[in-house]
């Protein structure tokens, strides 16, 4: 958490309050009325309004001295979670419950902080004689750097008709990061302590497919694991056990194409591939599993070194925040041609896509199945509840039934490529966005009991 405080040389002016303008515009009335009941008096009305205006400046001068004022908000967030921001002003002369209200600021940001880039923050109060405090909580929805630019401080003098105004520039940074929420989650912390893999230093024996040993066979063991032959040489069973392959090759490929970077549930696509993918991650390297991250678009974005142990997680964390939103289609066969070079042992390639139409898809078929031809791959895509909804929707008008004859449509043609890839020996992951990090962990723990991967 970092605080940083102004020194004030301010940017300071005065305005009237909307009371004073509400009350300068009722002066244009009164003295037309006034001249009309009596001509002589028409000089009263100017002169109301100089002193209001007077008051004004008045009312604007003795509102109080801003001292000090300090904003508190964190250097990092996660996309997606909240970040606490705070900011405290000092005033000589500002207490509460005034005619002038409260005191008000705003701040100028990074449209991925908050909508339209402004916050409002209405201070109160804090305890202290002319101190006050604003808290709010902002949400970041996309990951970068983004910058607090400009701070801006109103308060109120004790009639409410003049406010001063401080302008001040900050230019101060929030690094956003991708979402690694289900990673510090008690449940993901239980399951990996309990693993029978990663935390011992000793060959780990039972599932796998790599033969180890014989052991006496116990009741509930697989008796698909009975070695017949040594069992009857020695008059008693035995079961073969295999050591759990590690040491795997795996590579999470994200798609940063238009399609990926289009929200879902407020948040991009992309960003809630990349939170499954670090937490799936995490788990790898508790395996002892070898893992990188490669990105792509138009052109591949590049490829992370291999990361083999769990305290390096924040390399493969740094190297995702680093993939960008696109705008353009991806370019599958120059991506997967070029992965395909840099991979120098069978891997396991994890690949986030999405596709809007039959010709992209079928670039995309063509090439995943060119990287079947010497690695495995698990293709991993979102199911789409907005086209769903429009799908089931009740046609009551002609535009609802359009909608919902195309949208069936095109869950048509999704179900068609889909089972395209299961034929081809692509495993698939098709889940809600809230789901598809467990499902692809256990799709990942599938795939390496099955031991297609050394």
């Amino acid at each position: 958490m970092a605080r940083w405080r102004f020194p004030f040389r301010p940017r300071l002016a005065v305005y009237p309050t909307a009371r004073a303008v509400l009350l300068l515009a009722l002066t244009a009335p009164a003295g037309l009325l006034l001249a009309t009941l009596a001509p002589q008096g028409w000089v009263v009305a100017p002169a109301a309004g100089g002193a209001l205006i007077v008051l004004v400046l008045l009312d604007a001068l003795m509102a109080g001295a801003l001292r000090d004022v300090r904003l508190a908000v964190a250097d990092d967030a996660e996309v997606g979670q909240p970040l606490r921001l705070a900011l405290d002003a000092s005033f000589a002369g500002l207490a509460g419950g005034r005619a002038g209200g409260a005191p008000l600021a705003a701040l100028a940001c990074d449209p991925r902080l908050a909508d339209g880039g402004r916050v409002p923050l209405a201070l109160a109060p804090s305890g202290e004689a002319g101190a006050w405090r604003g808290e709010t909580r902002l949400v970041p929805s996309r990951r970068g750097p983004a910058r607090i630019a400009t701070l801006w401080l109103r308060w109120s003098g004790p009639l409410g008709l003049g406010h001063r105004q401080v302008t001040r520039p900050l230019d101060q940074a929030v690094r956003i990061w991708p979402d690694i929420t289900p990673v510090r989650s008690p449940a993901l912390q239980i399951f990996l302590r309990d693993a029978a893999f990663g935390l011992v230093a000793r060959r780990i024996r039972g599932e796998g497919t790599e033969f180890e040993a014989l052991a006496d066979y116990e009741p509930g063991m697989d008796r698909r694991r009975i070695d017949w032959k040594s069992s009857a040489r020695h008059g008693r069973l035995f079961a073969k056990e295999y050591e759990t392959e590690r040491n795997n090759q795996i590579v999470f490929a994200f798609d940063c194409g238009q399609a990926m970077t289009e929200p879902l549930a407020g948040l991009p696509r992309l960003d809630r591939a990349i939170t499954a993918a670090l937490t799936t991650a995490w788990v790898a390297l508790k395996a002892q599993d070898r893992v990188a991250v490669y990105g792509f678009a138009a052109r591949p974005l590049g490829l992370s070194p291999f990361v083999a142990a769990p305290r390096d997680f924040a390399r493969l964390q740094r190297s995702a925040a680093a993939f960008d939103y696109h705008g353009e289609e991806p370019n599958f066969t120059y991506a997967m041609a070029t992965l395909a070079t840099r991979l120098q042992r069978r891997s396991l390639v994890v690949v986030f896509s999405d596709f809007t139409d039959p010709t992209s898809a079928e670039l995309m078929i063509e090439s995943l199945g060119r990287l079947l031809e010497r690695h495995r791959v698990l293709f991993v895509v979102m199911a789409d509840a907005e086209l769903s909804g429009l799908a089931t929707a009740s046609p009551d008008t002609l535009d609802a039934m359009a909608r919902a004859v195309t949208a069936t449509a095109l869950q048509r043609q999704r179900a068609l490529v889909l089972q395209r890839l299961r034929q081809m020996g692509v495993r698939l992951v098709e889940a809600p966005h809230d789901q598809i990090g467990t499902r692809l962990i256990d799709a990942y723990l599938g795939v390496k009991r099955e031991g297609s991967l050394g």
